[in-house]
């Protein structure tokens, strides 16, 4: 790819783009991601089980995580961010701080380089 991208994806970090500037792994517990489905799916006037909504959630995380093929994790020199305690918008701003962080890092790297 050339220029810069932002992605989203379960492997974009490990498998599609592992030389990326920034990674970053967006996580939060599965009961945490649960709550989140299960508050969502009633807000829309849907009816919903916890209990079976957190069945799913560690059914797919086992399956994810250790399929053969590009198994989910975070990669190693990603940031980690546990979002369990965070709302969306919180989130939002600890994502855009850290790329602010490496755009300014990358353009002081770019102005020393003699290869402007």
């Amino acid at each position: 790819l050339r220029g810069r991208v932002v992605m989203v994806g379960r492997d974009i970090g490990t498998v599609v783009l592992p030389e990326a500037d920034l990674k970053i792994y967006l996580d939060a517990s599965a009961e945490q991601r649960a709550r989140r489905r299960y508050d969502e799916i009633i807000a829309r006037g849907g009816k919903a089980d916890y209990k079976e909504i957190l069945a799913g959630v560690r059914k797919r995380d086992k399956i994810d995580s250790t399929r053969a093929h590009s198994p989910l994790k975070a990669a190693q020199d990603a940031v980690v961010i546990d979002s369990d305690h965070l709302k969306a918008d919180e989130a939002f701003a600890k994502v855009v701080a850290l790329l602010a962080t490496k755009v300014v890092a990358l353009m002081a790297t770019k102005e020393e380089s003699p290869c402007k």
